[in-house]
């Protein structure tokens, strides 16, 4: 059942099989691949010395893409500057340019219902992309990319149950007698299980299957997923689970674990220590424990704190951010459900099986990591990209935790690039792949956008399938002594 809602304030609750960096076909072997550079649209300016100083000033061009200084005025082609070759990429959209976005609950099962946005749903042809949050955020995080990439694509994003705006529309677990702290204010504390939530248990593998229903009964046909954070794994863990229903997978700073707790179908006995994992109610003591930790983690300050750890690039505007997740910590089902999440069991197959099992299928994944991100660290990028070498790995600096909403530009620049790559089955190249040897040796651009009037610049290295442990030191080192610093 689906219910189709526009307000964004309600609080109640083909897989293509070959590897992810494809080089067209010519005949030959795989290591006679031809690489070819990107179809995209060109801004042609003439260059040289104006003769009117007048005559240099700035060219417009659609979408909103503008850049000062015309004879660095080639859209996508690389331009040398010192040792590392500049490119232009387009700016975000703005206005009516922007692809309109539409909201709606999905109700998955009784009690229990999805909020989730879409945006280019009239490009009938396109491929659907499907984004996953982040632990604490939700739709709103992927605004930049539903605005701009449904304006190519068939575009949707989703709250995980628990979170966001997909919370329980009801106290899951009623206080039986008054006088108990907050019984006005909190749900999910008391002791009454309702029986809709008898089998609610919040976990990886919970979101794993709230997202494989929702493709088949709302998107209705396979998806490209990608993945921040938390729903990184989520991403992963699903197409290893489906792989019919997923054509490719990018991970933005994809978290490598989640859940301590055993789990009851690969530990049956270990986990019934802790029946209540994920579950409402939780036993008094874990309560009160995670109570403590709620009020610290849930203080405006906090947030604010975390936001500031997260985002490499303090001049973001994360006010919408911020906003968005004090409306989530209000909901009276917040408490009790970040409790049962951090309770969490683990998944029944862990990220690197998951990982392998994508490899095997042949599904196709592209990495795109921020490199100051103080939480997941280089280093486990470079891990995944040594376990699918044949993947294209995107490191992005400055940029945290959550370069999607940082970045947006570069991200949707490079998803863009990747997905046609692998709808054209390699006759379109990957991004920066101009040259056979980046195959293996990679190679590094500076990206250049603008922002507000301004012009912003980004570093972005694409390793190879080489990845010596210099390189490895190398990128673990920069981090830490960034991440020290501020």
């Amino acid at each position: 059942m689906e219910v189709v809602s526009s307000s964004h304030s309600c609080l109640a609750f083909n897989r293509t099989p070959s590897s992810a960096w494809r080089f067209p076909g010519n005949g030959l072997g795989p290591g006679h691949a031809k690489l070819t550079r990107p179809r995209s649209a060109i801004l042609c300016v003439r260059s040289g010395t104006a003769s009117n100083p007048a005559d240099s000033g700035k060219v417009h061009a659609s979408h909103g893409f503008y850049v000062s200084d015309v004879d660095a005025a080639l859209q996508g082609i690389p331009k040398k500057v010192g040792e590392i070759e500049k490119m232009i990429i387009p700016s975000l959209p703005e206005g009516p340019e922007s692809s309109l976005i539409s909201t709606g609950f999905w109700e998955w099962k009784p009690k229990l219902s999805v909020y989730y946005e879409k945006s280019g749903i009239d490009n009938s042809k396109a491929p659907s992309v499907l984004f996953l949050p982040g632990f604490g955020v939700g739709t709103f995080h992927f605004e930049k990319q539903l605005k701009d990439l449904g304006r190519d694509y068939k575009v949707w994003t989703m709250d995980f149950l628990g979170q966001g705006m997909s919370l329980p529309c009801e106290d899951p677990a009623p206080k039986s007698t008054s006088g108990e702290l907050d019984e006005d204010t909190y749900w999910g504390f008391g002791q009454e299980l309702q029986p809709w939530a008898e089998e609610l248990v919040y976990s990886i593998d919970l979101w794993r299957d709230q997202v494989q229903h929702f493709i088949e009964e709302v998107i209705g046909e396979p998806v490209y997923i990608v993945g921040n954070s938390l729903g990184g794994f989520v991403s992963l863990y699903l197409a290893a689970s489906c792989p019919h229903l997923v054509k490719g997978v990018t991970l933005l700073n994809a978290t490598p674990f989640w859940g301590f707790l055993p789990n009851p179908a690969t530990s049956p006995r270990l986990s019934k220590i802790f029946p209540w994992a994920g579950t409402f109610p939780l036993p008094s003591f874990v309560r009160k424990l995670t109570e403590t930790v709620w009020q610290k983690i849930s203080d405006p300050r906090s947030i604010q704190g975390i936001l500031k750890q997260v985002y490499a690039d303090h001049s973001t505007n994360v006010d919408m951010v911020f906003s968005r997740i004090i409306e989530t910590t209000q909901h009276p089902a917040a408490a009790a459900s970040f409790a049962s999440i951090m309770c969490a069991p683990k998944g029944q197959i862990s990220f690197e099986e998951a990982l392998s099992r994508c490899q095997r299928q042949g599904i196709p994944i592209s990495l795109m990591y921020g490199r100051e991100d103080p939480w997941v660290r280089p280093i486990w990028g470079i891990k995944v990209k040594q376990q699918v070498p044949e993947s294209p790995y995107y490191e992005i600096s400055p940029a945290g935790h959550c370069p999607h909403d940082e970045v947006p530009e570069v991200i949707n620049y490079l998803l863009r690039g990747w997905l046609k790559n692998v709808e054209s089955e390699g006759s379109v190249g990957v991004p920066f792949l101009e040259e056979p040897s980046y195959a293996e040796n990679g190679v590094s651009r500076e990206l250049e956008f603008v922002r507000g009037g301004s012009k912003k610049s980004v570093h972005v290295r694409l390793f190879g399938s080489k990845i010596s442990l210099w390189s490895q030191l190398r990128s673990l080192l920069k981090s830490n002594t960034r991440v020290i610093s501020r």
